[in-house]
């Protein structure tokens, strides 16, 4: 029996974010720390297998609660099973599918909440899996919009085209969403996208600490309600950091590494200057660039990503944001 395992990895958005779902432009990079791992092998009927995030049994009332508010109530198996709608959707009239069943199954590590793209992780495994399994390709350039679509469409789950790119491609990336960019292919609307060389990189760290985290839903929705309405100020925060974005794509081209860091600096000033963000999240920052680190969200909330200078520094970032709470990791 062919066993097939396809892993996607949780991204951090370096420079941009939010403003891919704006139009604006992006670089993103991925944290192989942690991943999504979906595994599929053919079977007599076609069965989903919950996993551990899809429990019904719990050790108390509290468990539940901190289940639900962690994993929703569905946990991931409606993500893998939008994904097959999804899949066999966008194959009709394009690929013939052969029409043996199969059983799969996801395990995710990846934190849930703290806007690292757990997701369209489990999404992205499950659709490389399903290529695998049909023996078909899906342009790369296409597949994030496919899972766009599977979230958006399907179950409701707001954000941008980032985290699907950067975990499709498989590396770091530069992505352009302007409306100048933004072009349809195979039915979708996708945007232009140029591998970052990693080598080109300066240290990254990422930290997190989930009790400060939300659901992507809660953060996207109301800025995407100012932004529809025209406020200015959200308005020219997504054109700023889409500047910062190709001022930023340049500073790492170029190796300027103290630059970079303080584009990814202003990119979170800007960010707090057109948000109500959570104090525990603020701290975070603010204990990072204490030591001398640059500091902006990760995704939505609950995680941080920036540049260190060296291990010494990256020690101190370890002492001072675990003594908070946070988990650390050297992200290249």
């Amino acid at each position: 029996m062919e066993i097939i395992r396809r892993r996607a990895y949780a991204r951090a958005g370096l420079i941009g974010n939010p403003s891919d779902g704006y139009n604006g432009k992006t670089i993103a990079v991925l944290v192989p720390n942690y991943f999504a791992e979906v595994v599929l092998y053919e079977w007599q009927e076609l069965e989903i297998v919950p996993s551990q995030d899809d429990q019904s049994k719990f050790s108390s009332i509290q468990n539940l609660a901190t289940d639900v508010q962690l994993h929703g109530y569905y946990g991931g198996i409606r993500l893998v099973k939008a994904t097959i709608k999804k899949f066999l959707e966008y194959c009709q009239g394009r690929h013939e599918l052969h029409d043996r069943n199969f059983s799969i199954r996801y395990e995710s590590s990846i934190p849930r909440a703290v806007g690292m793209a757990g997701s369209s992780g489990i999404i992205v495994a499950t659709l490389r899996a399903l290529m695998d399994f049909y023996e078909l390709e899906i342009p790369i350039a296409v597949q994030p919009s496919l899972v766009l679509s599977v979230e958006q469409q399907e179950l409701g789950i707001q954000g941008g085209l980032q985290d699907r790119v950067v975990q499709c491609f498989g590396e770091p990336v530069y992505m352009d969403f302007s409306k100048e960019a933004m072009h349809e292919s195979h039915g979708l609307m996708c945007g232009h996208y140029s591998p970052v060389p990693k080598d080109k990189l300066p240290p990254l760290y990422i930290a997190f600490d989930q009790s400060t985290g939300e659901p992507t839903e809660v953060f996207h929705n109301n800025l995407r309600g100012r932004f529809d309405q025209g406020e200015k100020a959200v308005v020219t925060a997504m054109a700023k950091f889409a500047e910062l974005t190709v001022m930023g794509l340049q500073a790492i081209e170029t190796g300027n590494h103290q630059q970079l860091a303080g584009i990814i600096d202003e990119n979170f000033n800007i960010r707090r200057s057109i948000c109500q963000l959570p104090t525990g999240q603020i701290q975070m920052v603010e204990v990072a660039r204490s030591v001398g680190a640059s500091a902006k969200f990760a995704g939505s909330g609950g995680a941080i990503v920036g540049t260190y200078a060296d291990e010494r520094m990256l020690n101190q970032l370890s002492q001072q944001l675990e003594a908070i709470g946070c988990k650390v990791h050297a992200i290249n």
